[in-house]
């Protein structure tokens, strides 16, 4: 039985009527009316719950010509079809009714098997159809799907050898706080209003397909007048149709010279241009070239590479030292991850990190490193060397896509640690997602035993709103934070309001990336408690830092003010850091004294 599919019968002869609805009621639901008035007032209610219309043509009130000009001029019902019945067999009637838009045609009397052979042949064309429609266009916005658009990009290139295209893809800067901030609905409206001026702006002489989220791809014949002034009427265009709020649109363009390399990489290569000038202030398009082809050949060859760096320990781990400023004690130290890679050598993370965080496997990293260091915190122990903890980085990836706690209380648990030992820093910009999820998570954790730290506060996400709703032990002051404040009168500093607020939410503040001794003063002046960067000592391996924590000032520091420092850090993400910057590579105290 296909019960669920409609049939809608618009005959005002009750006998014809009937008989139609005694042939087709064993498959489907048939629904009746006397004229296109009512057929009209039907299909407001079902509209594509539909599957068919049987129409006659002479009936009173509204005819079947009549009807067909309403329906046909309405886009909801423009996909159902319509048989019309007639008692005519004239070539020019079927003619008639095919031009008003009519499927198909047939004549009585009736004959079931012919009547239900043609419902059931038109209604699976108009499924299949449907379907169709729904690969090779958007959802949202009606522009080719993207699986669509590479396969008439391809057409288009195969049948026209001789002509010269470039591929264009657009990216909105921001989409997900756009999303955040005005809800779905207003950014689908968005992506509505850029799929409507692409195509209009291309017209003819190009085709558009959304890629997904806030993607859009574009073919078009070659042009070598690309100019800012472009893009900006198009982003203008876009914001008056927006309420006028300051959407920003970045533009990649690849220009096709070899058709061998595949459609899915020239749009790969358009939008590696589009993202090369992301937050870039009145850069609006940029041309794919030689130095993108580089980045994205070096990308390619770190994900190859990246599994069997892992497995061969190519990853090491590094320690800088971090120091108290109150009496110059060094309270521990910030770990951030190598690569030491066979043929390029030792590689910073700036390097291969945001690679890993693209493509996920900043996850197996991350658990690496933690591994790592519970290691050397049991060895040292073992050793008899100071207590110490050390903070390890956690990304959004590892709080979403793993058992987070389960993981981290495992290892601990392994090598004989308490969980305080292993501290937890959390990038700010991590925090800009406020889910329930990370709240909830960083906040078990905390209860476990393991300290929250806010890395690089400061660097453009911060909010106070941010500081009382997220379960956090440590602030870190970042590089850029600490060069901002230095340039300023230390009257019109926010340094010591920062520490205030700290200490009122029994905080301890650490400052990340120090390199001259005015930021030092500075920093011990407004009150801050830690502090770490090149003017103390560059990131060294483990053995190197091994020692500075068994030198007998080092100890004795450590045991007398063990309780209040929160230790070490282990921030392996990235190294804001100066190379020039001095290079001292014992304990603090040394600097300290020169200041007083």
């Amino acid at each position: 039985m296909l019960l669920d599919k409609k049939i809608l019968v618009v005959e005002d002869n009750e006998i014809n009527r009937m008989t139609l609805c005694a042939i087709l009621s064993s498959q489907y639901t048939v629904l009746e009316v006397e004229n296109g008035a009512q057929a009209l007032a039907v299909l407001e209610k079902y509209r594509e719950g539909i599957s068919l219309i049987l129409l006659d043509i002479q009936m009173p009130v509204m005819d079947g010509y009549t009807f067909l000009r309403h329906f046909k001029a309405d886009s909801r019902f423009a996909s159902i079809p319509v048989i019309v019945t007639t008692s005519n067999d004239r070539e020019e009637d079927e003619v008639t009714a095919l031009s008003y838009g009519a499927t198909d045609f047939i004549t009585k009397p009736y004959r079931a098997q012919v009547i239900l052979h043609r419902a059931a042949s038109i209604i699976h064309l108009r499924e299949t159809s449907a379907l169709l429609n729904q690969i090779q266009y958007d959802r949202v916005t009606g522009v080719y799907s993207k699986e669509f658009f590479y396969q008439q990009v391809r057409d288009i290139l195969f049948r026209n050898p001789d002509m010269k295209y470039d591929i264009l893809c657009s990216d909105i800067e921001n989409f997900k706080l756009i999303n955040d901030s005005f809800g779905v609905s207003a950014g689908d409206r968005l992506l509505k209003q850029v799929a409507k001026l692409c195509t209009r702006s291309l017209g003819d002489r190009g085709i558009c397909g959304r890629l997904g989220a806030d993607q859009f791809a574009c073919l078009l014949e070659h042009r070598e007048d690309y100019v800012d002034e472009m893009f900006t009427q198009t982003d203008d265009r876009i914001n008056n149709g927006f309420h006028d709020q300051n959407v920003v649109m970045k533009y990649g363009i690849y220009m096709v010279e070899d058709r061998e390399v595949p459609v899915e990489q020239m749009c790969d290569r358009a939008l590696l241009a589009a993202q090369s000038i992301k937050g870039r202030y009145g850069k609006h398009f940029a041309l794919y070239d030689d130095e993108l082809r580089g980045t994205l050949l070096r990308r390619q060859a770190i994900t190859d590479g990246m599994e069997n760096a892992l497995v061969t320990g190519q990853f090491e781990v590094y320690l800088q030292p971090k120091y108290q400023i109150r009496d110059g004690r060094l309270a521990g130290a910030e770990a951030l991850v190598r690569w030491n890679h066979p043929e390029w050598g030792l590689q910073p993370p700036a390097e291969f990190i945001p690679v890993f965080e693209r493509n996920g496997f900043i996850t197996k990293l991350d658990q690496y490193v933690w591994e790592r260091v519970c290691i050397l915190l049991r060895d040292w122990d073992r050793k008899g060397y100071p207590c110490i903890s050390i903070s390890v980085n956690v990304s959004r990836m590892d709080i979403h896509n793993v058992d987070l706690a389960a993981v981290l209380t495992g290892l601990v648990e392994r090598y004989g640690l308490s969980p305080s030992r292993l501290h937890l820093e959390i990038t700010e910009s991590a925090y800009t997602e406020t889910s329930r999820q990370l709240i909830e998570t960083l906040g078990n954790l905390r209860k476990m035993g393991f300290i929250i730290e806010m890395d690089d506060f400061g660097s453009g996400y911060s909010s106070l709103n941010m500081l009382t709703e997220m379960p956090i032990d440590v602030l870190k002051l970042d590089m850029k934070f600490i060069q901002t404040e230095i340039k300023r009168p230390a009257s019109q500093g926010i340094l010591p309001f920062i520490v205030s607020l700290a200490r009122w939410m029994k905080l301890s503040v650490v400052a990340e990336g120090v390199e001259t001794r005015e930021q030092l003063e500075r920093l011990q002046n407004g009150g801050c408690d830690y502090a770490q960067g090149y003017y103390f000592a560059k990131p060294m391996p483990a053995e190197a830092f091994e020692k500075i924590l068994t030198a007998p000032s080092s100890i004795g520091a450590i045991e007398a003010g063990q309780t209040a420092a929160p230790e070490a850090s282990a921030g392996y993400r990235k190294e804001e850091t100066n190379e020039n910057s001095n290079d001292c590579l014992g304990d603090f105290a040394g600097v300290l004294q020169r200041l007083v």
